[in-house]
């Protein structure tokens, strides 16, 4: 790939910055996705990443017959950007489904115990008391729409364990939501806001009151709606549902991205270091000029664009130079942020040294496990993300430890990797509201620049492309705007 910036050329076409992380982060899904979608409208765009690959947290790896992912292991296609994504890509041939997927794991009293999917095996399931189950199942008439009283208004800046709790009851915050919410944010339930973390289902409840029949009825409603697409659809060949990855590995996507945009629109081991709007009273004649270094060395020519799309973390962005009509644009107004570590640790055992294999996508393990000698988050059947900051020896000694209460390994593992991401997640927390206006405040006041990334809208990989395809709509708009010399409403 190119790491020097190419050379400016006539704006016969408008072209687009898009910025990848700083040193250490990567360029991560949304940032491809974006640059994807603008360049297939016609768009001409030029990709910044301060290392040498794309890709971000999609890092897959091959060696002796073993394919593992560093970083996300799984997708899923909820959201519609990441459909078309893969569709657009030609990657459906790509796709690979986790056997017994829809067997998941969540450990009791030290023992795996497979997760209900459905009200009866809720019933039969020895994963939470009989009086939790009640609970759960008299939920939608406990919580009807007429109960006002009991509904968060948009001032309550509710815990994700407060809000399950009131519906569910706090043995089913500890052995459900807690694994979940550790296993695919690294938090715990009560340091998240539920309005941040998971606003489908804070909606729910405003809606609906419960958040079941809230679920059921909204499922149905858009089945309606749908009707005439799956009748539409129904010559076209059905896939698998579910979470999934690619042959090779999640990296897949990006290498599959990345070849799409070609190497001289993805510019390697180029940091931005500055960013520069100015604007001469003409509306058509509005531009941004990015700085960059080339190998973290030299700096390389300034490069005129009409916009910006940001996706580097905003602990990354707050350290870069931005100035609007040669004034320095000050990022003060940005309240700290909080980055969830995590250490992902890649283990293999021979098959006969496992004496109690389990069928299924993985085992989640409740912080309340602690107390029966299980330390890690959790266990995928493919690959493995624990505690963060410790070393690779004591991690190995922990991971082992649990995998022999847990599935009876034996021995010590033939293979070991670790890898380590000082900053995987951030958090939601509690204050995430400001941190969403300081976000809508500098797009705001910085015409023609837009951010993407997981610090808005979620932390998926789905999410992550619908980030970064809404950035690329709300640019194209932009543009447009411009173009048919219309002042922008944005940054006035």
């Amino acid at each position: 790939m190119a790491s020097a910036t190419k050379e400016d050329k006539p704006r016969s076409v408008k072209r687009v910055a898009v910025v990848g992380a700083g040193v250490r982060c990567g360029l991560v899904t949304n940032g491809l996705a974006a640059a994807y979608k603008l360049k297939s409208h016609g768009l001409d765009v030029a990709v910044f990443e301060a290392t040498g690959r794309a890709g971000g947290k999609l890092r897959s790896i091959s060696l002796d017959g073993l394919v593992w992912d560093e970083g996300a292991n799984t997708m899923t296609e909820g959201e519609m950007e990441a459909k078309a994504l893969i569709d657009d890509l030609g990657l459906r041939e790509k796709q690979q489904y986790p056997i017994s997927q829809n067997k998941r794991y969540i450990v009791r009293n030290g023992i795996p115990v497979l997760v209900p999917t459905n009200p009866v095996t809720l019933i039969q399931s020895s994963i939470l008391s009989l009086q939790s189950k009640f609970q759960i199942v008299l939920e939608p008439f406990l919580w009807r729409r007429s109960y006002p009283s009991k509904v968060s208004d948009d001032n309550t800046e509710e815990s994700v364990g407060g809000f399950f709790q009131r519906h569910f009851g706090k043995e089913a915050v500890d052995y459900l939501i807690d694994p979940i919410v550790a296993g695919t944010s690294a938090a715990d339930p009560d340091s998240l806001s539920m309005r941040h973390s998971f606003p489908e289902l804070w909606e729910l409840e405003k809606r609906f009151g419960s958040i079941i029949s809230g679920a059921v009825q909204s499922k149905l409603f858009t089945k309606r709606e749908k009707t005439g697409e799956i009748r539409g659809a129904l010559q076209k060949k059905k896939h698998q549902r579910g979470s999934f990855s690619f042959q090779g590995g999640m990296q897949t996507l990006t290498d599959r991205l990345c070849k799409e945009l070609g190497k001289d629109d993805l510019q390697l081991n180029s940091k931005v270091l500055s960013l520069s709007y100015s604007r001469d009273g003409n509306p058509t004649s509005e531009s941004w000029t990015i700085a960059s270094t080339s190998n973290q060395e030299t700096l390389s020519q300034g490069l005129s664009v009409d916009a910006v799309i940001m996706t580097a973390p905003l602990s990354n962005v707050k350290e870069m130079k931005i100035t609007k009509r040669g004034t320095l644009f000050p990022l003060d107004f940005f309240p700290q942020v909080t980055y969830m570590p995590l250490s992902v640790i890649i283990t293999t055992f021979k098959k006969e040294n496992v004496k109690r294999p389990l069928e299924g996508f993985g085992v989640l393990v409740p912080s309340k496990e602690q107390q029966n000698g299980l330390k890690t988050l959790g266990t995928l059947f493919s690959s493995m993300i624990e505690l963060a900051h410790a070393s690779t020896n004591e991690l190995k000694q922990i991971v082992t430890s649990d995998l022999r209460k847990l599935l009876g390994a034996e021995g010590e593992p033939s293979f070991v990797n670790h890898f380590h991401w000082s900053k995987a997640f951030p958090l939601y927390g509690h204050n995430y509201g400001s941190v969403l206006e300081a976000i809508e405040k500098m797009e705001r006041n910085l015409p023609g620049f837009f951010y993407a990334g997981n610090h808005k809208g979620g932390l998926s990989v789905g999410k992550a492309i619908a980030s970064g395809c809404k950035a690329a709509d709300l640019v194209i708009s932009y543009l447009n705007s411009i173009s048919d010399g219309k002042m922008p409403e944005q940054g006035q």
